[in-house]
């Protein structure tokens, strides 16, 4: 197949779920966990669920970097626009995620409560390049948030505004890593211990993968007997790949198979993996909203670029925050709740109110259930 059509051809998904009903072994239950967001939002956009068994589901993981990003991390943002009087710049979604005091950037962009700041969109690092540029007598601050496939955008750009000598700007690094949130789901007391989200493989990330390639996988599928299968984003891909699950755990297998073979490889965009080396190192923690402190599951600055680090720069000091007690976003992350669980669900917390990061981005479970799902339990 070429085009995008052909992979959104619903004979070929009916087709799919015929194969995936007939593997289906009775008395068995089957448990995957798709961990991006670009597929939960293609499982509901599309109603895949609606084609699978009975006795197989699929658990939302933490979708994606806005989800996780926690309270106290746009906080620190915030802190900057107001009180630093930075010119900050970060990508759209980012924007409307909560903060503390009932605020957002959009909100201190806004000017709601005392002061207004100056936040500014951007659709690429470049974008916020060019603003230091245009703007050398303000202090320009990236904030960065994404998994890894985002972080080599923000590598480069640090390193083109060290070869320009931009002393105006600089990264506030919020930049998270995959293999390591899967790790912390295995080991959870859910998934570990209790056995109540029961998982028995892995629907793995397409973009991410471009990146880092199948080969960090591996582990999970070693260590844990885990099966992983790396899915594109669309219908067709994640049909295929649930159907690759279902074979490897009748089959007793636990291996890395990759359906998105037309994007990503074993090891990855090697180029990319360098660069990000060399301008990031990994935190010893980093809190994650729903997985609480992860250790080793972030980045930041080099010290060779401790100039553009805005952490430092500012002399900034992270502060967690609870999230709202009416909020279940950080037990959606884990799997261990589905968005019409949560009590404010579709009437205080809607896409155009978030209460929890979940409602924010468009592959936020809570917001692609919102936009797909929310009226099939009434049907």
């Amino acid at each position: 197949m070429k085009y995008i059509d052909e992979f959104r051809d619903g004979e070929v998904a009916k087709t799919l779920a015929g194969k995936i009903a007939a593997l289906v072994e009775p008395g068995r239950r089957y448990s995957f966990m798709e961990f991006c967001g670009g597929h939960t939002h293609a499982i509901s956009r599309y109603g895949l669920s609606d084609l699978l068994p009975e006795s197989l589901r699929l658990v939302h993981g933490p979708g994606c970097p806005v989800c996780v990003l926690p309270i106290g991390r746009v906080d620190m943002a915030i802190k900057l626009a107001l009180d630093q009087q930075v010119i900050l710049c970060t990508y759209g979604d980012t924007l409307r995620v909560p903060a503390s005091d009932g605020l957002s950037l959009m909100k201190a962009k806004a000017g709601v409560g005392a002061r207004s700041g100056d936040i500014r969109m951007v659709y690429s690092t470049l974008d916020a390049l060019q603003i230091a540029r245009d703007n050398p007598e303000r202090e320009v601050v990236f904030f960065a948030i994404g998994f890894e496939t985002t972080t080599p955008p923000t590598a480069l750009a640090i390193q083109q505004a060290q070869r320009e000598q931009l002393s105006n700007f600089s990264v506030l690094c919020c930049h998270v890593l995959t293999p390591a949130a899967i790790s912390t789901i295995l080991e959870s007391p859910e998934v570990r211990q209790w056995g109540t989200v029961p998982i028995d493989g892995f629907i793995g990330p397409a973009h991410v993968s471009t990146v880092i390639g199948s080969r960090p996988y591996e582990f999970f599928a070693e260590e844990y007997r885990k099966p992983v299968v790396i899915a594109g984003f669309e219908p067709l891909d994640v049909m295929q790949a649930i159907l690759m699950l279902v074979r490897q755990v009748n089959e007793g297998r636990a291996e890395v198979e990759n359906e998105f073979s037309r994007a990503v490889n074993r090891e990855g965009n090697l180029k990319a993996q360098d660069r990000v080396a060399e301008v990031f190192e990994l935190r010893r923690e980093f809190e994650w909203r729903g997985l609480s402190v992860v250790p080793y599951s972030a980045l930041r600055i080099r010290e060779h670029y401790a100039a553009f680090d805005a952490e430092r720069r500012f002399k900034l000091d992270y502060r967690s925050v609870p999230d709202n007690k009416a909020c279940e976003c950080g037990a959606i992350l884990r799997g261990v709740k589905r968005p019409q669980e949560c009590k404010i669900f579709g009437t205080v917390c809607t896409p155009a109110n978030p209460i929890g990061s979940c409602m924010v981005s468009s592959e936020g479970a809570c917001a692609a259930h919102y936009s797909y799902g929310r009226y099939k339990e009434l049907s």
